[in-house]
């Protein structure tokens, strides 16, 4: 048997934050957010990120790859539609880190107003860091038009 002991590794937190005015009432937005968490999701490159989530408390958000595999993505720790969902668990992160994701949104008018965070800590990699406002910048523009389209029928 062998042990190894490392202990060069370090702890990082960061937090993320986007608002964003969506073009649609809050229903429509809160919606397209579910939808774009859902089988809705997809890569940068269009490719299907082939997820599911359960939109009740303790549900499960995860990616299902067929024949039971996947990545548990999360899990629904709050879910208060259309005003508030809130998301916890390793996001696409394999190793020590804990996130939580939260979409709450303010009616105003047929306009909805969403503020997003992200806020992460763990044995975070730059490569995961540095990468993850992009992607939430792709991630939130994709729910405004998919809200913003439904709005328009």
């Amino acid at each position: 048997m062998t042990t190894e002991i490392i202990d060069h590794e370090e702890v990082h937190a960061f937090t993320i934050r986007k608002e964003i005015e969506i073009a649609a009432p809050i229903e429509i937005a809160f919606e397209a957010i579910l939808d774009e968490l859902g089988a809705d999701a997809q890569m940068p490159d269009g490719k299907s990120l082939s997820m599911k989530i359960e939109p009740w408390p303790g549900g499960r958000w995860f990616r299902d790859l067929g024949n039971n595999a996947g990545h548990l993505w999360g899990h629904v720790q709050v879910i208060k539609p259309p005003t508030l969902l809130e998301i916890t668990g390793p996001m696409p992160m394999s190793y020590p880190a804990v996130n939580h994701v939260q979409y709450r949104l303010k009616a105003n008018g047929n306009e909805t107003f969403l503020t997003f965070a992200h806020r992460a800590m763990g044995l975070i990699q730059p490569e995961h860091r540095d990468g993850m406002p992009e992607g939430w910048t792709q991630w939130i523009n994709q729910i405004r038009e998919r809200a913003e389209q439904k709005a328009r029928g």
